[in-house]
């Protein structure tokens, strides 16, 4: 299993950025994927999930109305679109996916929301 972010950058607030995370190494259209983000100082806390089939989203309260998971089987891609960004959503963010019971991580991609 192998997950690679990308897509994170510094962006002022109220901008946008759209994280990008590219699977390999398992039957990418059979899993959810979710997202999950590590302030500086804070535990790591999830983000937002979507399932095999895009058919249903879940998402952070802290997030919810501004961020938007998608996911492209063809592609074996997973993105989380960050609109209205705040200081607050400054973190490294991570990809996740449960294979085998076990959780896996990409390596992250910052994402700093600064003037």
């Amino acid at each position: 299993v192998q997950l690679v972010e990308s897509g994170g950058d510094l962006v002022q607030p109220g901008g946008y950025l759209r994280l990008s995370c590219a699977a390999s190494g398992f039957t990418f259209s059979r899993y959810l994927m979710s997202w999950y983000r590590r302030a500086p100082g804070k535990e790591r806390e999830w983000v937002a999930t979507i399932s095999a089939t895009s058919g249903t989203t879940n998402y952070a309260d802290s997030v919810k109305g501004r961020f938007t998971i998608s996911r492209d089987n063809a592609e074996n891609t997973v993105y989380l679109q960050m609109n209205s960004l705040k200081p607050e959503d400054t973190a490294v963010y991570y990809c996740n996916i449960f294979y085998s019971g076990l959780p896996y991580w990409g390596q992250g991609t910052q994402v700093t929301v600064s003037p």
